[in-house]
């Protein structure tokens, strides 16, 4: 049924929905253009407007008036014509008002069907718009059901989804609880907008600190970074552009209640608040704390930094199953190789050793190459001729046969480890790959073998103590 009063209507449903009531008004004239071209024909000539002032749509047939009428949906004759306008002449075109109540059943049908899937796409388009450019906030909704382990959540104008890839291991959602999540994406489909939603990422843990840190949302305080490793641990770097405002201590709050407060929301999730530094290697340090750091090596071609910590401090800079590191890692971007100082000592030690095993190297020469960062006769190896030009009475025909030698010396080295590693192998498996056929072959007593071929074959006890210590 087409009411008179369309303009309430219509500032009813923009109110409700978010659409713009143009798109509103234009719906609803395609629709009854729509409804009088399947009354009337499609070759109608069907004019449809919006009258703002009485709050109607209105529709109009518009005939070209000609002497001779041969098609009457599209022509009128010049007495009809002067019927409606006196002053119309052949060649004009008439306008008369419809009445949208004789359209009939099949028609308002029609215009039914257009104007609701009109309304949908103007949904879905006022609902992708208004979220689009909200993509990095943190957005509160209530779970509204929970679809093979995502959780569809309610967030007013529309609904998110938490897919179980975003959602923090242990963390148990009932409907009807609140969430709070981070607007990860927004993508327009054809069934309606889907808000991916977040509480894993990174910026979930940044986007609270914003708003519980004031200095952070005003600028005065930069966030540099953010690891996790959801519902376990985080680290949060951050710096300050005024030097009389701590960094750290204005993201812990007094007494700790500002990062109690994230650390709530994230369910218990430790949370190591860091100094940024733009020297790296002081940054890697702090990154690893509460760890003690002796020295720290770093390579700038690899990206990569040997740590050396004290001997007490090795788990502690490697944390519980590798995660400190790992976490000091991703926050920095650097490959860190965290050492013992025994262990690095030994490996230095046994570096300065094999410079001097290799042949015409004397001690004064392998002090130079040490004192120029060349540890070790590996590194010797993969060092070029330019390398060592700057050392001492070096010359480029020594420079070059002492990288050959060192070469040389490496691929000893490597060999004699393969060939201990074959020593080392399990008897049993050995004995698998030989053929059953060739311990048979053997003679009685030849070349010092058992005459009885199951005395060729080691106790079961030995048997199994050689392939438990392979393991």
């Amino acid at each position: 049924m087409f009411i008179s009063d369309i303009k309430r209507v219509v500032d009813q449903i923009s109110r409700d929905k978010g659409i713009h009531r143009d798109v509103l008004v234009k719906a609803l004239e395609e629709a009854l253009r729509s409804a009088a071209k399947k009354r009337f024909g499609n070759k109608a000539d069907i004019e449809v407007q919006y009258n703002e002032d009485s709050g109607e749509i209105e529709v109009f047939q518009f005939k070209e008036v000609v002497e001779m009428v041969t098609d009457p949906d599209v022509e009128i004759s010049v007495s009809e014509g002067h019927r409606l306008d006196p002053e119309s002449e052949i060649g004009d075109s008439l306008g008369t008002k419809m009445d949208t109540t004789t359209f009939g059943r099949i028609a308002a049908q029609s215009a039914k069907q257009v104007i609701i899937q009109k309304m949908k796409d103007a949904e879905r388009d006022a609902v992708y718009a208004n979220f689009i450019d909200r993509k990095g906030e943190i957005i509160n909704g209530i779970v509204q059901r929970i679809d093979r382990g995502d959780i569809i959540v309610n967030l007013g104008q529309t609904e998110g989804i938490l897919p179980r890839r975003e959602q923090v291991p242990r963390e148990m959602y009932r409907r009807g609880d609140r969430l709070r999540a981070l607007i990860l994406e927004v993508l327009l489909d054809t069934r309606g907008p889907q808000i991916l939603l977040t509480r894993t990422h990174p910026n979930f843990l940044i986007s609270l600190f914003k708003t519980e840190v004031p200095e952070i949302s005003e600028g005065v305080v930069n966030v540099m970074g953010a690891a996790r490793e959801p519902g376990s641990r985080a680290k949060f770097a951050v710096s300050s552009q005024d030097a009389d405002i701590d960094p750290v201590g204005a993201c812990v709050g007094m007494k700790g209640s500002r990062v109690q407060n994230v650390v709530q929301e994230l369910r218990g999730e430790k949370i190591d608040i860091i100094s940024w530094h733009v020297d790296a290697a002081k940054y890697v340090c702090n990154a690893l704390a509460p760890a003690e750091i002796s020295r720290v090596i770093i390579d700038e071609e690899n990206r990569s930094m040997e740590v050396i910590v004290p001997d007490d401090a090795l788990s502690v800079a490697i944390g519980k199953r590798g995660q400190n590191v790992r976490l000091a890692s991703k926050l920095t971007g650097w490959h860190l190789d965290v050492m013992s100082e025994s262990k690095y000592s030994q490996e230095m030690k046994q570096g300065y050793e094999s410079l001097i095993a290799l042949p015409e190297m004397d001690m004064g020469l392998a002090d130079a190459l040490y004192e120029s960062g060349v540890y070790s006769a590996e590194e010797l190896s993969r060092c070029g001729v330019e390398d060592l030009m700057h050392l001492r009475d070096m010359t480029e025909e020594g420079a070059l046969g002492l990288i050959d030698a060192a070469r040389a010396y490496v691929r000893e080295k490597r060999l004699e480890e393969e060939s201990e590693k074959a020593d080392e192998a399990p008897a049993d498996s050995q004995e698998a790959a030989e053929p059953a056929a060739e311990v048979d072959s053997v003679p009685s007593g030849a070349d010092g073998f058992p005459s009885d071929p199951e005395e060729a074959q080691p106790p079961k006890d030995a048997a199994d103590e050689l392939g438990g210590g392979a393991s």
